[in-house]
Order: structure tokens, then C-alpha cells, then sequence
């Protein structure tokens, strides 16, 4: 009988830790430009949640932007997600989400997608203007307190490739800058934000520049950046 207890505990235990285990989704559908490291970005956040504790959805499928189906997710990921990747019922879905206390994090492209939606220009913060040759540039680490950028040197070399924002918000955390001397192409000046994060219209809202590459989803600096903002839009302090 003893036994039996406990079998039932640890089967209690097991389906309530299923049930509350927190969970994100990533959005890669493009309509415009198809990024090559969508392939490798995807399995790459999905091992993030398996060395972290939460489970991770992938889909191209806009459908899935329902305000049902949003509630299981503590965080949506726009992974390089490019051109107008939502009709009108699913932007008015993804702001209930989000006024509801969502998360969003953004990765590269997420800047250069849905240019005529101004509430999502808000949530991500920049809007995507061009961008030079990939080559190597410096990154200043402007903010190193942050859970996204703590164990980053304050230079960081790194070979990407590099936007210039045809907007930007006024109202960021700012974590990464740009040295623009560092590098060809540069036209944000001093003020040329690669990383960034914050609270907007009821929910947490990260963007990351970086990860154009395949390789910045091998890179342990990079994908503990990305870890770090994926954690701050779930709501961890």
C-alpha cells in the first residue's frame, strides 16, 4: 500500500511538472527573404529549452496566431521573419497576447517584417533599412547587467551581418551598440543599437540583431545571448 502511494505521488508530481512547464513558441514564416539559418537556428533554441527547462514549438504556420492557442506561451520568437507574415486577425490576436503580459523576442530579420503594422514596429523596435557585405565588426557592450549580455566582454569581434534601421524606438533598454569605425557601411552613426530590450504595452519585448550566420548558432557567446533574452521575455528576473 506504501508502494502504491508513492507510485501515485510520483505520477501526480510528474503530470503537474508537464502541465506547468513553461513553453515558447517559435514564428519563422517568411514572405519576403528566406534565411538559410532558420534551419539551424531552430534546433538550436529547441536544445536551449532542453538544457533549461522549457519546451519549445516551431511552426511557418500563421494560423497558429489564435488568442487560444498564444495562452500556452509564455514567449513568441520571431525567428528572421521577414515581409507581412500575418493577416488582421492574427495581429489582433498576438496584441491581445502580448497586452496580456506575453513575451516576444525578435532574432535578426524579425526588424525587417510587417512594415505596414506600426504596433508591431513598437513591440520589436526598429524597422530594417539595408545592410552592407558580411564582415567582421566591433560590438560595444553597453549594458553587461542584463541576463542577455552579463557574460559578454564589453568588445565583442564578431563576423555577421550588420543592419542599418530606417527607424528606430526611443523608448529602448539599449544593451549592444555598433562601432561603426570597425566596419564598411555603417549609416546609424553613434547611435547604432544591435541588441535591446523593452516593456511594451503590457508584455516583455527583446530584439537581437545578430544570428544571420549558421555559425552563431554553434557559437556558445551567441547562444547564450540569445538564451539570456528568450529567458527575460518568459519572465525570469
Amino acid at each position: 500500500m506504501k508502494k502504491l502511494f508513492f507510485i501515485y505521488l510520483l505520477l501526480g508530481t510528474t503530470l503537474l511538472y508537464a502541465k506547468s512547464k513553461t513553453k515558447v513558441l517559435i514564428f519563422c514564416k517568411t514572405a519576403g527573404f528566406h534565411h538559410n539559418s532558420i534551419a539551424a537556428g531552430v534546433p538550436a533554441i529547441i536544445k536551449l529549452g532542453q538544457e533549461n527547462n522549457f519546451d519549445v514549438d516551431s511552426t511557418t504556420d500563421a494560423g497558429k496566431f489564435t488568442s487560444t492557442n498564444l495562452k500556452q506561451y509564455a514567449a513568441v520568437i520571431f525567428l528572421s521573419t521577414t515581409g507581412n507574415v500575418l493577416d488582421d486577425t492574427q495581429q489582433t490576436a498576438f496584441e491581445q497576447y502580448i497586452k496580456a503580459g506575453g513575451g516576444f523576442v525578435g532574432v535578426h530579420a524579425a526588424t525587417d517584417t510587417e512594415y505596414d503594422w506600426p504596433w508591431y514596429g513598437k513591440l520589436v523596435g526598429a524597422y530594417f533599412k539595408s545592410h552592407p557585405k558580411q564582415q567582421e565588426a566591433t560590438l560595444n557592450v553597453v549594458d553587461r547587467s542584463f541576463i542577455a549580455t552579463k557574460h559578454l566582454p564589453e568588445t565583442w569581434k564578431r563576423w555577421d551581418e550588420w543592419y542599418n534601421y530606417k527607424w528606430i524606438a526611443d523608448d529602448l533598454h539599449v544593451l549592444i551598440k555598433i562601432d561603426e569605425k570597425s566596419y564598411t557601411g555603417g549609416e546609424n552613426g553613434d547611435n547604432h543599437p544591435m541588441a535591446w530590450y523593452h516593456s511594451f504595452d503590457g508584455g516583455r519585448a527583446f530584439y537581437t540583431e545578430l544570428g544571420h550566420t549558421d555559425e552563431s548558432y554553434a557559437d556558445p557567446l551567441y547562444l547564450k545571448h540569445l538564451l539570456g533574452g528568450i529567458q527575460y521575455a518568459i519572465g525570469k528576473k
